[in-house]
């Protein structure tokens, strides 16, 4: 049976008996849940006895102009599609009850890593994920997370915060759930027009077509064009065919799988594309991770 919690402190005491003795899984969410967030619901399944999924719409993470007041709030579809998985815990909590001040004067600050790639236009928004994500952690207290892939920056920075936070919590990354047509799932994709939806895809087919390009780049370097300027050059081609499609790119850049700058001294083997482009009202991401030997030099 699946239990709604509404407040912090009943939530707490809901789990205080399941500590010690059983593992407990949080999954945190915004809601306006798709099959993506059922997959995190089903692999957090595998790793714990107890699943507590949050729903939480959180306004630390909105800049402004951005759509806080116009993000889908749809907690009872969200119920019955969290029930028809097994979910034991829906933690649903007000935005008094999770800021008693807000703006919030104390911060979570994630660094470096929060001011690139999305973090370039959208500058507070990791360290609004950043706060409320530790919230979570200290009010569940779970053994294991899951985060998607799909947002993979946010998936390095929890990843960081962990680390240097020293929370005793094993961070599960869930793959990224497509459509057939191979578009990632996202809560945003609902601002896509009929038209826009059918070009949506197109993003992911000229990542994946840069990520065979990244594949193939020991051919290239037989021709000595495996440095730094060929790599760019192909990320600009890329960056002008989805612009073509009707896209504008806010970026497109391969980075080591650690979102680190790729070395022009060393090889490379684990990259990863990442990628957001806004389509009409909808900023889409997506991203690929490649394996491929470049002696960038």
């Amino acid at each position: 049976m699946t239990t709604t919690i509404t407040t912090i402190a009943s939530l707490r005491d809901t789990l205080k008996p399941h500590r010690g003795t059983q593992r407990i899984a949080l999954v945190p969410t915004m809601g306006n849940l798709h099959d993506g967030h059922l997959s995190l619901v089903k692999l957090a399944k595998q790793h714990a006895d107890i699943v507590v999924v949050s729903i939480f719409v959180n306004p630390t993470q909105f800049g402004v102009g951005e759509d806080l007041d116009s993000y889908p709030r749809t907690l009872d579809a969200d119920t019955q599609k969290l029930a028809s998985v097994g979910v034991d815990y829906i933690f649903a909590p007000s935005v008094d009850d999770m800021y008693p001040v807000l703006p919030p004067p104390t911060q979570v600050l994630a660094g470096e890593i929060s001011s690139q790639l999305c973090g370039q236009t959208r500058p507070t928004h990791f360290d609004g994920v950043g706060l409320v994500v530790s919230k979570l952690f200290n009010i569940v207290q779970p053994n294991v997370a899951v985060f998607g892939q799909k947002d993979y920056q946010q998936l390095a920075i929890i990843r960081q915060l962990v680390r240097d936070l020293s929370y005793d919590i094993e961070i599960i990354a869930a793959p990224i759930v497509r459509a057939d047509d191979g578009l990632a799932l996202s809560s945003r994709n609902q601002y896509l027009s009929a038209d826009e939806r059918k070009i949506a895809p197109v993003l992911h087919q000229y990542v994946s077509q840069l990520a065979d390009k990244l594949t193939q780049a020991e051919h290239i370097n037989e021709a000595s064009a495996t440095d730094l300027s060929i790599l760019q050059s192909l990320i600009d081609d890329s960056i002008t065919q989805i612009n073509d499609a009707g896209f504008k790119v806010d970026y497109l850049e391969v980075r080591r799988q650690d979102l680190q700058n790729i070395s022009n001294t060393k090889q490379d083997t684990a990259l990863v594309i990442v990628t957001a482009a806004w389509l009409g009202k909808a900023r889409l991401l997506d991203n690929q991770q490649v394996i491929v030997k470049i002696p960038m030099s």
